[in-house]
């Protein structure tokens, strides 16, 4: 195919950006899961048999560089992408990286579209409904969940026998896509939507560190369980420190609780600390490790980006 690179930086977004207002959350909240509204508290933390492993999965991506694909007059925009999925499996004996999985794409809605092979590697073709900024971005997340997901059955096929059947999935991020992975969790760091009443955000504004809020259940374009926790170390700001987690809605109500039970026990042992992480304690010990390792994996930006432009010359 023929085609071009766009000179603005991919370091800076897309030079197509389209800055869409955010709208407030209008998520379906049911709240007596585990306990009525009105006796909602902060739960402490009880009493939890370990799992035999934690297995932390995560992703990244990178843009490496836009491109114009060119039919007669006209031309569609398509970026080429590099991501990476790995798991970090932790375990009494230690921490272990037994899978990683990188690949380079090609996304577009061009129809005469091919793969592009450069001196240093080939980006496959991937075709996205339309070639706005958000369909190009959203066909790279998809791609990454994927590997996400391939990483993750790779890794438990690798545990011991001992261990199978009785370790934790922590996804980072939400679990869309993935709840229909056995003993999952999802793990989401920030807060952009308020999802309870206000009412209730006094219950998390008051949880210490190790506390959770009760178990509810909310449905978007999907339902899932969740809950609130305060990871050690956050204390201070109102919200500092606090986590959502999540976990598949096909679950019943009792083995929620008991996976929100046990992600007290689990993920406040991993929190970050801030003269280590600036994202502290949010972005896990073993989540922060396997990003650093995961973006080296990427290669070189100036060196695919040079590789793109020699292949694009006729």
């Amino acid at each position: 195919m023929k085609f071009s690179v766009d000179a603005w930086d991919p370091g800076y977004g897309t030079s197509t950006e389209d800055d869409a207002a955010r709208t407030k959350s209008s998520a379906r909240v049911e709240l007596e899961v585990e306990r009525p509204p009105g006796d909602w508290k902060p739960i402490e933390p009880r009493p939890v048999t370990a799992p035999s492993a934690v297995l932390f999965v995560d992703g990244v991506r990178r843009i490496d560089a836009q491109l114009w694909v060119h039919n007669g007059s006209t031309a569609s925009l398509a970026i080429c992408a590099s991501y990476a999925a790995g798991v970090v499996c932790c375990t009494d004996s230690g921490a272990t990286v037994p899978t990683v999985q990188v690949r380079r794409g090609v996304f577009t809605a061009a129809e005469e579209a091919t793969a592009v092979t450069t001196s240093v590697g080939r980006y496959a073709l991937y075709k996205v409904r339309n070639d706005d900024a958000d369909a190009l971005s959203l066909g790279v997340q998809n791609q990454l969940a994927d590997v996400e997901m391939e990483a993750a059955r790779r890794a438990r096929e690798g545990l011991s026998e001992a261990a199978t059947g009785s370790d934790l999935l922590v996804v980072d991020g939400p679990l869309k896509g993935r709840q229909h992975l056995p003993r999952a969790i999802g793990f989401i760091k920030t807060h952009r939507a308020q999802y309870l009443p206000a009412h209730l955000n006094g219950v998390i504004a008051r949880l210490e560190a190790g506390y959770r809020s009760p178990v509810f259940r909310m449905g978007t374009s999907w339902d899932r369980y969740a809950w609130y926790l305060r990871l050690p170390g956050g204390m201070g700001a109102p919200w500092a420190g606090v986590v959502r987690v999540e976990c598949a809605a096909e679950l019943t109500a009792a083995d929620a609780v008991a996976l929100a039970n046990l992600s007290q026990e689990t993920l406040c042992r991993f929190a970050s600390t801030e003269f280590k992480d600036s994202r502290a304690p949010q972005n896990l010990f073993p989540i922060a490790g396997l990003e650093r390792a995961l973006r080296r994996r990427l290669g070189d930006p100036g060196l695919l980006y040079r590789a793109l432009r020699a292949a694009a010359r006729p």
